[in-house]
């Protein structure tokens, strides 16, 4: 299987606008550097004139430059080892891979082979639902993480004390990583299931319900999430920028949740509803 590689140069203030954009039309990896990112994405998975818009709305704004090639696959662990560090939320969770050395010091250690998925704790939006897991009670919860990636959300809700912790994702990649992250972290009685929301099609309802996607994808979804918070359950929210909080929250707020808590980094928001 051939990869397209895209080498994008930029400025740094627009690295994660884009990844982020990027995301929506095809690209299932990406890699810092210090000139902008790499993207990937499968050569029969690849949507060009999704592509080219992303690129044409930012190229005077964010000074891109492409340079595109192909790549066969990769052991991405590898060359995660050459890109990716830890990170602290605080002073409470370490985010690591396997080749990093432990802080046990750290309450809630992490650990996170991420492959090609996403969460690894360094994009704001999983830093914020992180943040905000922190500050909602789990102990002896039940939890959903919609659209799990590495699967770290599921895994922090496991540390915080949830008894029962579902998750899933429409890529299989990230489903087979998922599922190796939480054998990582003791979690060898929770599999990640693959498919969307209504594929999946979750039984029963739950204390907590995180959802880091995209503002379109939780705007179509939002009614399913309603269902499965129970009474005065909570459902937390990222994946969008500051500016589009007005219509996540008027959404949420028409189908009966009340917002407790909001927090912002480099433009990204995360939320916490509250079912009334």
């Amino acid at each position: 299987m051939e990869y397209l590689e895209f080498k994008i140069s930029c400025k740094q203030e627009f690295t994660e606008i884009l990844i982020a954009e990027l995301a929506e039309v095809g690209f299932d990896s990406f890699m810092e550097n210090e000139e902008g990112f790499e993207a990937y994405a499968e050569d029969n998975n690849f949507d060009r004139t999704g592509f080219d818009e992303v690129i044409a709305r930012y190229t005077a704004v964010a000074e891109i430059s492409v340079l595109e090639g192909k790549m066969e696959k990769v052991n991405w662990n590898t060359e995660w080892e050459k890109n990716y560090d830890p990170i602290q939320v605080g002073n409470q969770v370490y985010v690591r891979a396997s080749f990093h050395a432990s802080k046990p010091e750290i309450k809630h250690e992490i650990e996170i082979n991420p492959k090609m998925s996403f969460g690894t704790g360094h994009h704001a939006t999983t830093y914020l639902m992180l943040t905000h897991q922190l500050n909602l009670d789990h102990q002896g919860k039940s939890v959903i993480d919609i659209g799990s990636g590495t699967g770290i959300l599921a895994i922090m809700a496991h540390k915080l004390g949830a008894t029962e912790v579902q998750a899933f994702d429409i890529d299989d990649w990230c489903v087979d990583n998922g599922n190796e992250n939480f054998d990582l972290n003791g979690m060898q009685h929770v599999r990640m299931g693959l498919g969307t929301i209504r594929e999946v099609n979750p039984q029963g309802q739950f204390d907590i319900v995180l959802a880091n996607i995209n503002k379109n994808v939780l705007l179509d979804e939002m009614e399913a999430y309603e269902k499965l918070v129970m009474s005065s359950g909570h459902l937390l929210l990222s994946g969008f920028y500051d500016h589009d909080v007005v219509d996540i929250e008027q959404k949420a707020t028409s189908l009966g949740f009340v917002k407790k808590d909001q927090k912002v980094k480099d433009k990204w928001t995360a939320l916490v509803f509250e079912k009334g």
